[in-house]
């Protein structure tokens, strides 16, 4: 029992797809029983993070296809861990990475029938707006996909799309809108009154407008009572100050690293370019412990 410790949750990562991409390098990392970990902020500094089981309170996952590393769960027996899965409705225009839509929902059926329901949250997000992408496009696909995942998880979390400066050329030249505050209330109502017809919570990630008159809670993301009801302990987990004010997610040590992804998600925040990440692609060593290059050991914050 851990509880009367600092938690250590393990983010396998907010800044790539671990399970997609780098599943084997993880649990090699694993079976070492730590990683290195860059700053992202200070590229010679590199911590040494800790993964023996006796160490890590919960692992928490974030994918956007989990196919890759679903038969492997089983060697991981001594962590506690869930899912956040991202399953949107763009098409190869947004998304040229993934595979159909239709194969990633029976991916995600097959990962909530190893782990159950209450570990395998589904992440309609970020939402953006276009010509194509109008509100009732999302309406209509959010309703299909609850239907079809209904039962295979309890949750939904929303967010709508931020405009960072490395993703503004991306987000103009497909015309993608900023949502006023008028539009983003009225499709979270919307949204909000399928996802309880499809008993599931929806809860909205780091959005500064108030939407609980819709029944929609404000998420965390990496959720220490969540992380609780899973290990059974008492957590002893503080907010997050590295993330957005409105993020209310408990603080996690993330493993991955920036301009890593595969995917190609013309939204994406984690990749400044894919000349970067196929550079990145070029030093991943899957025996090193950084993700990205190999890095001296002594060099640690």
């Amino acid at each position: 029992m851990r509880g009367n410790v600092r938690a250590m949750i393990i983010s396998a990562s907010r800044r790539t797809d671990i399970p997609a991409f780098y599943s084997e390098w993880f649990f090699n990392r694993l079976n070492a029983g730590f990683a290195l970990v860059r700053n992202p902020m200070n590229n010679s500094q590199i911590r040494t993070v800790s993964l023996k089981p006796d160490d890590v309170d919960c692992i928490v996952f974030w994918t956007k296809n989990p196919q890759a590393i679903i038969p492997r769960l089983n060697t991981l027996t001594q962590y506690h861990y869930y899912f956040q899965c991202t399953l949107t409705p763009y098409g190869e225009d947004i998304e040229p990475g993934l595979p159909g839509k239709t194969e990633l929902m029976d991916t995600f059926k097959r990962l909530s029938d190893k782990l159950g329901t209450r570990r395998v949250i589904w992440r309609y997000d970020p939402i953006l707006l276009n010509e194509h992408y109008t509100v009732p496009y999302h309406v209509e696909h959010f309703d299909k996909m609850a239907h079809t995942l209904k039962g295979y998880t309890e949750k939904v979390t929303i967010s709508f799309i931020d405009f960072y400066s490395k993703i503004e050329r991306a987000m103009s030249k497909l015309k993608i809108e900023k949502v006023n505050s008028e539009i983003k209330h009225s499709l979270a109502q919307q949204l909000a009154a399928i996802a309880h017809e499809n008993s599931l919570v929806i809860d909205a990630c780091a959005e500064d407008i108030e939407l609980s008159q819709y029944g929609i809670i404000r998420a965390k993301c990496i959720d220490a009572a969540l992380v609780e009801s899973i290990t059974g302990y008492p957590i002893n987990a503080k907010k997050d100050k590295s993330q957005r004010p409105e993020c209310g997610c408990a603080a996690s040590v993330d493993i991955g690293a920036y301009n890593t992804c595969r995917h190609g998600c013309l939204y994406c925040y984690a990749n400044s370019n894919q000349s970067v990440v196929l550079k990145n692609m070029e030093n991943h060593n899957k025996l090193s412990p950084l993700l990205v290059g190999e890095g001296p050991e002594t060099d640690k914050y």
